[in-house]
């Protein structure tokens, strides 16, 4: 199997804790991005202290707690299925804080991971300060929730964002690239992509693939599997009759996201309705 498409490993961690993704440094090809996901049963706790790294917790579907230190943020998360199409809250940590999450509900909950320089505050992003972008036109057309995106300075590296592309269309596209340190015109972003599907038996195809062909995978994506980008373009297609839901980490040296189009297919932005 592909080493960029990582597939649900439910690993019941401790009594209501189920371990569904766990991307680090380790077991991936990335350098700057780590992703968790987790199932908590109500009533059961997910801890975990943080050294120099920093957390975005998103409170995907359900309602959790989440404490550090003396900060405490109760009923978090705003939707039982993440099609309902609301931004939900989320809470940042950084550097060598002790954060606990538990389940108010049954909920998932993703954790957003990059190295961090410094400890800045710990800060809850509620559901009503996320900017609703819409983006796109013709078959083209997406939804954006962005929770921390690189105008937000309360992060050092991570960014965050939530994507929304409806039936039968493309996202990440016309394709594009951040993976080079060439500031203004691209930053080196590493990506990872956790993705599910409405009706959830559907698929979407992602391909990854750089302009040396040195990576180039094409892929069947299903309903919350994990798609890495260490490099290279990255475009999302989805099928008519389902409906595609991606949240975004992204993370690198510098914390701006400033990508490029893949000059074969730029065209495509130059199209306009009838």
């Amino acid at each position: 199997m592909s080493r960029l498409l990582q597939k649900p490993m439910k690993k019941e961690q401790s009594e209501g804790v189920t371990l569904v993704h766990d991307v680090t440094k380790e077991n991936s090809p990335l350098e700057y991005v780590g992703f968790k996901v987790i199932d908590l049963a109500p009533g059961a706790t997910y801890t975990e202290s943080l050294t120099k790294t920093e957390c975005c917790i998103v409170a995907l579907t359900g309602k959790i707690h989440v404490t550090e230190g003396s900060e405490e943020f109760r009923s978090l998360g705003t939707r039982e299925n993440v099609f309902e199409k609301v931004p939900t809250d989320s809470v940042y940590v950084s550097n060598d804080k002790t954060f606990h999450v538990e389940g108010a509900t049954a909920a998932r909950v993703a954790l957003c991971y990059s190295p961090s320089h410094e400890q800045l505050p710990t800060v809850l992003i509620k559901a009503s300060e996320v900017g609703i972008e819409n983006r796109g036109i013709l078959s083209n057309k997406r939804m954006v929730h962005n929770i921390l995106p690189d105008s937000d300075p309360r992060a050092n590296s991570l960014l965050v964002v939530e994507v929304y592309t409806e039936s039968g269309n493309w996202s990440s596209y016309p394709p594009h690239k951040h993976d080079q340190d060439n500031l203004p015109d691209e930053s080196f972003l590493e990506e990872s992509y956790y993705h599910e599907i409405n009706p959830p038996q559907g698929f979407v195809f992602q391909r990854v693939y750089t302009d040396d062909r040195s990576i180039d995978e094409t892929m069947t994506v299903e309903n919350s599997d994990v798609v890495l980008v260490p490099a290279g373009y990255h475009p999302v297609g989805v099928p008519d009759g389902y409906e595609s839901y991606y949240l975004n980490v992204m993370a690198g040296p510098t914390r701006i996201w400033k990508f490029y189009n893949d000059p074969d297919h730029e065209w495509i932005l130059k199209r306009q309705p009838d």
